[in-house]
């Protein structure tokens, strides 16, 4: 893995993790004030997870970019077309994580942000369809991602169901 890739992949992921991270208050009133559903992990558990997730993104998108300059997948070199079109949606990806936090924890949209995570979920399967095409190793590294996308839809899901008239409020 190149170390400028690397580099390019950690600072955006950082620059993700900071944004929403901005926006993010499990300490609020209002926040503290919701109905959870019983499986929801403790709040403890998704910085843990996030920065492991985040990790996991950083390297595996590294290792997925240097390995379609370099060719190494079966089948020969991989068109610039395609990594250009992999960063493009790398970065969909990234915007779509941090938009999460805006919407569910400044906005206080339950639905409108389980909705953008359904969207972040599907993006994010798509960015392992990628990573795995260009990487089969760093494809595989990132499907719990996906996965933990997955969860965090179905979470915020349940939780605006949960509270139906939980939508703005400054508390």
């Amino acid at each position: 893995m190149k170390l400028r890739t690397a580099v390019w992949t950690a600072a955006a992921t950082a620059a993700t993790a900071a944004a929403g991270g901005l926006a993010t208050d499990p300490d609020s009133r209002w926040y503290r004030g919701l109905r959870k559903p019983g499986w929801q992990p403790p709040v403890i558990a998704f910085p843990v997870v996030w920065t492991a997730l985040y990790a996991d993104l950083a390297v595996s998108s590294a290792a997925a970019l240097d390995s379609g300059e370099a060719g190494d997948p079966p089948g020969g070199s991989v068109a610039a077309a395609e990594i250009r079109a992999y960063r493009g949606a790398l970065a969909v990806n990234l915007v779509l994580n941090a938009t999460w936090s805006w919407l569910f924890w400044r906005a206080r949209r339950p639905w409108l942000a389980a909705a953008e995570c359904a969207v972040l979920t599907a993006s994010s399967a798509d960015l392992v369809r990628r990573t795995y095409q260009l990487n089969r190793g760093a494809g595989v590294a990132l499907a719990p991602y996906a996965l933990w996308c997955g969860f965090a839809a179905v979470l915020s899901a349940a939780i605006a169901r949960l509270n139906p008239g939980a939508a703005g409020g400054r508390q």
